[in-house]
C-alpha cells in the first residue's frame, strides 16, 4: 500500500474527513476479541451445524443490552464452533474484516474459556495460526494473539496457562492478556501478579482489561502489580487525575473502544466518552472495535464517529493512527514500515 494522498490544501477538521480517507490511513488494531467477530451469517451457519437454535430471531440476534448479556452470548457463539476447519475458518474471516477496514496489522485476543477446546489449547492455537497464515499469503493483515486470561480463574490456573505458553512459545501468541466482567470479579491484581511476571520473564508482551466496569483501582493494579505495557480500556483512569498524569508519564497506552462503552451503557453517547479528554491531558489512546460483529460495527465507522463527535482533525486522527501502530505487537519491522507510511519524509 502507498502512502496517504497530499490533502494539505484541503480543511482539516473531521467534517472533511471520509471512510476512503480513514481506510487508508495505516493503523493497527489492538483491542478486538475473536469471540465477538462472528457476524449473523456465519453464527446461523455454525448454529445449523451445530444443530442448535439461534437464542432469538435473527434480526434481533445482537440485541446486547449490557456487559453481562453480551459475555453471556459470546460464551453461546463460542461453544458452536467445534472442528478445526471452522476455527480456521475464522481466523481467516478475522483477517478479511481487518483488511475491510485498512488494518495493517491486529492484536487479536481470545480467551480459552470461552471455548470448547479449552482442554486442546494447543489444537486450537494451531488452528488459528492456519488460518492466519493462509490470509497472510493472500495478502490480508497479519494477526498476533494475545491470550487471555479470565478474572475469575484461580492463581494457580493463570500460572498454568503461562507456564504452558511459555514453554511452547509458539510464533503467532505475542501476548498475555486478561479479561472479563471487573464489576462482577472485584480485586484481581494481586492474584495475577506471579503469573504476568512469568509472561514477562518468558518473553510474552502482557496488556490489561482494566478501568472499563470498575473504577481507577483497576488500571492502577494492571500498572504497578501486572507491568502492563498496554490497557485495554482503560477510560475509567479519568476519574483520578494522579493515574492520568501516571499514563501520561510514563507513556502507558489505552486501547480505547468508545463505541463498545456506549453501546453497553457505560456513557449516554460519544461526546459524553473520556477518550478525548485522557488524548488531551497527554495519554496515548487509539480506536478499536472490541467486539466489532456482535456491535455490528467496524473500525472505519469507529474512527469516523470518534473523529465526528470530537472535531478532530486530520493530525489528531493520524496521531492516533500512529498510537495504534506503536502500541500493538507486532515485530519492529513491520512497525517502523507502518510509521514510514503513516509519516513520509517531505
Amino acid at each position: 500500500m502507498g502512502t496517504l494522498p497530499d490533502r494539505s490544501n484541503e480543511p482539516a477538521t473531521a467534517s472533511a474527513l471520509d471512510g476512503e480517507w480513514i481506510r487508508g490511513l495505516p493503523k493497527a488494531e489492538v483491542h478486538v476479541h475473536l469471540e465477538g467477530c462472528f457476524d449473523a451469517d456465519q453464527i446461523v451457519q455454525l448454529a445449523a451445524a451445530a444443530g442448535e437454535p439461534l437464542p432469538r430471531p435473527r434480526r434481533r440476534l445482537f440485541e446486547l443490552p449490557d456487559l453481562p448479556a453480551l459475555l453471556e452470548f459470546l460464551d453461546w457463539v463460542c461453544g458452536l464452533v467445534r472442528t478445526h476447519e471452522q476455527v480456521e475458518q475464522a481466523a481467516y474471516h478475522f483477517a478479511e474484516r481487518e483488511a475491510r477496514s485498512g488494518v495493517r496489522y491486529a492484536d487479536l485476543i481470545f480467551n480459552p474459556t470461552h471455548w470448547p477446546w479449552r482442554d486442546r489449547l494447543g489444537a486450537f492455537i494451531e488452528a488459528l495460526d492456519a488460518g492466519f497464515s493462509a490470509a497472510e499469503r493472500d495478502g490480508l493483515p497479519s494477526v498476533g494473539l494475545c491470550v487471555s486470561l479470565l478474572r475469575q480463574q484461580s492463581a494457580s490456573e493463570a500460572e498454568e496457562l503461562v507456564d504452558w505458553l511459555v514453554e511452547r512459545k509458539h510464533p503467532r501468541v505475542v501476548a498475555l492478556s486478561i479479561d472479563g466482567n471487573e464489576a462482577a470479579a472485584g480485586r484481581t491484581g494481586p492474584r495475577f501478579a506471579d503469573a504476568f511476571a512469568r509472561a514477562a520473564a518468558g518473553g510474552l508482551r502482557r496488556t490489561v482489561h482494566a478501568g472499563e466496569s470498575s473504577g481507577p483501582e483497576g488500571v492502577w493494579d494492571a500498572v504497578e502489580l501486572l507491568g502492563a505495557e498496554r490497557i485495554d480500556h482503560g477510560i475509567k483512569a479519568v476519574e483520578d487525575p494522579e493515574l492520568v498524569q501516571r499514563l501520561a508519564d510514563s507513556g502507558v497506552p489505552l486501547g480505547v473502544c468508545p463505541g463498545s462503552n456506549v453501546a453497553l451503557g457505560l456513557y449516554p453517547d460519544l461526546r459524553s466518552h473520556p477518550i478525548e479528554a485522557l488524548r488531551a491531558a497527554g495519554v496515548p489512546v487509539s480506536v478499536n472495535t472490541d467486539d466489532p460483529a456482535s456491535l455490528e460495527t467496524d473500525l472505519v465507522s469507529e474512527y469516523l464517529a470518534t473523529a465526528k463527535a470530537f472535531d478532530w482533525t486530520e493530525a489528531i486522527v493520524r496521531d492516533v493512527a500512529r498510537t495504534s501502530i506503536e502500541s500493538s505487537f507486532c515485530d519492529e519491522g513491520l512497525k517502523r514500515e507502518l510509521l514510514a507510511e503513516l509519516d513520509p519524509s517531505p
